[in-house]
This record gives structure tokens, C-alpha cells and sequence, in this order.
């Protein structure tokens, strides 16, 4: 199908022939744009309580926000990971999408504010990119304090957007080879493989390659802010060419159908399938890249985050 005309009528709201695009702007300020267009956006009118800590890291806290809804501690909990092409992004950013999937699913709901690229890049010299560092040690301290969180660590789940959808997918193989257990993973528009071969390996590369929100320039920015020389096939950036993906967590996916992720996210849900794992799949026609942060302003971005809601509820 078309382009939504709501996504249409947005990006003719926010596009000022004046205004840089992120792939043009230093880091710093590429991190503002993309708060300032998080703001722009609004709020869906959820109102969890939240309490901002730091947790410790594999160097130094790790800053996260816990989202407590009303109820007992039956609750699931979920760790959430923020998208941003491992550069941008932060608790703020995706503050409204936690707030509504806490409310939406009774889950206490840990968002998790990991090292970035480029102060942080994934180089030769680490074994692990440092961002998959953080994220492992903060799922670790939420499975270990699950009940003083109010949750219940049987009903425990990870949950991410884009490069967050990544990282979520690489939590899910690390719980699989550490032995642990995890109710479920949910990949919202997830980049499985970034290697640069990918770009000619799944067609809506091309095909979206001038998408908005997301274009070509940006996914380019993105990889030079955030791995400059380090192993895009490590298993810990492209979780989808890992050769065994057998007893995996099961995966609800999201993509979209004007993403140039959207083969890579749908290629990856395949291969689960084939595996064996439980996955659910869910297009959305007529949706870019990043739709998912558009819920006040888009039908489709508010009714993704219900159903990602209702998914995390019924674990």
C-alpha cells in the first residue's frame, strides 16, 4: 500500500528546508535532534510511576528508569533497550513507549540507558561491542532483583526497537548459551545482520534506500558512529547469522513495510521458525522505520504498542 497519508502529513510537518539531517550534524547534536523530535512528538497520556537509578556496570553505573504499573508482584517484567543506531537515543527518548507498554501489559518495565558509540564504539581491541556489555549486566541485575522489582522472574522478557531490537535479539541468544531462562523476546523492526553485504543481501535496502526517517545516509552515519573497525559478523552484532538459533526465547517481530530493515527483520523471524521457536510476526503497510515512536500522531504506531503490550501481558 501506499505511504500512510498520517506518516505523509508528519514528515510535511517536521521537514524545514532549513533543518540538517542527523547524518550531517556531530554526534552531540545529531543526540539533540533526535530528542527534540522524541518531544515533538508528545505523550500518549500514560502515567506510570518511574524511579531513575544506576545499577553497577561492567564500567561504571548504568543509569536505568524502572515503569512499577498498579498491581501485585505476579507482575512480568520487561527490559527494555532503546533504538538509535547505537548512537543516539536515551531514557527520554523512549519514555512515552515504556509508560504505555507497562501500562498496557501490567509489566514492570526497566529501560536501559547503555554506552553509545562513538565515546563507546565497538573497535577490534573489544571482544564485545560495549553496549552489549551494559545490556547483559542490566538484564542480569533485573533477573537477580526481579522480585524486589515487584515482577516475577518466570515472566521475564526483553524488548527493544531497531538497534534496541538488535541488542534484545543478542540477550535472547546470550540467556539460550548462559542456560537461562527467558519468556520471551519482542523485536521491534530488529537489524539482524549489518554487515555491509547486507545492503545487496535483502532488497528493501534498495528499495527504501530514500525512506524517510530512515534512509541509506543515516544507516551509513549510524555504522561509522558506532563500529568503526570492529566484526560486524560477531554474533554479538548480527545475531541473525548465528548458525544455530534452536531453543531461543519465543520472538514477537514487528517491521514495517517502508523499511529498508524490513527483509533483514522478516529473514531473521524465518529463520527462528525454522528452528523451531514460537514467532509472531506482524507487518505494518504503509509504515516507515521508526513508526513505533509515532503513537500520538499515527493510528498504527499507538496500536503497535498495544499489541506489544498485550503480548508481554500474556506471558
Amino acid at each position: 500500500m501506499p505511504l500512510h497519508p498520517q506518516i505523509v502529513a508528519l514528515v510535511a510537518a517536521m521537514d524545514r528546508p532549513d533543518r540538517p539531517k542527523i547524518q550531517e550534524l556531530p554526534i552531540d547534536d545529531a543526540r539533540k535532534v533526535y530528542g527534540a523530535m522524541a518531544s515533538f512528538m508528545g505523550d500518549l497520556g500514560f502515567a506510570v510511576p518511574t524511579e531513575d537509578r544506576s545499577i553497577p556496570g561492567p564500567d561504571g553505573e548504568i543509569p536505568i528508569r524502572i515503569y512499577t504499573p498498579d498491581g501485585d508482584g505476579t507482575r512480568p517484567i520487561t527490559v527494555f533497550y532503546h533504538g538509535g543506531g547505537f548512537c543516539i537515543g536515551d531514557l527520554d527518548t523512549h519514555d512515552r513507549e515504556c509508560h504505555a507498554i507497562s501500562q498496557q501489559s501490567g509489566s514492570v518495565v526497566v529501560a536501559v540507558d547503555y554506552r553509545l558509540g562513538p565515546e563507546h564504539a565497538y573497535t577490534a581491541s573489544l571482544d564485545q561491542p560495549p553496549w552489549i556489555a551494559d545490556a547483559w549486566a542490566a538484564l542480569q541485575w533485573v533477573r537477580h532483583h526481579a522480585t524486589d522489582l515487584g515482577g516475577t522472574p518466570e515472566r521475564l522478557a526483553v524488548c527493544g526497537d531497531s538497534a534496541g531490537a538488535n541488542i534484545s535479539a543478542v540477550m535472547a541468544q546470550m540467556c539460550r548459551d548462559a542456560g537461562l531462562d527467558l519468556a520471551l523476546q519482542v523485536l521491534v523492526y530488529p537489524a539482524t545482520d549489518v554487515r555491509d553485504e547486507a545492503y545487496d543481501l535483502y532488497p528493501s535496502y534498495a528499495e527504501h534506500a530514500e525512506a524517510p526517517i530512515l534512509e541509506r545516509p543515516v544507516l551509513d552515519y549510524f555504522r561509522d558512529q558506532s563500529r568503526p573497525d570492529g566484526d560486524p559478523t560477531a554474533p554479538s552484532m548480527s545475531p541473525g547469522l548465528r548458525d544455530d538459533l534452536s531453543g531461543l526465547a519465543p520472538a514477537f517481530i514487528i517491521t514495517a513495510e517502508y523499511d529498508p530493515l524490513r527483509d533483514d527483520g522478516e529473514a531473521y523471524a524465518a529463520k527462528l521458525a525454522e528452528a523451531g521457536v514460537e514467532v509472531t510476526l506482524k507487518r505494518y503497510d504503509g509504515m516507515p522505520h521508526g513508526f513505533f515512536n509515532l503513537g500520538p500522531h499515527v493510528d498504527a504506531a499507538a496500536e503497535a504498542v498495544r499489541e506489544v503490550g498485550e503480548v508481554i501481558a500474556k506471558i
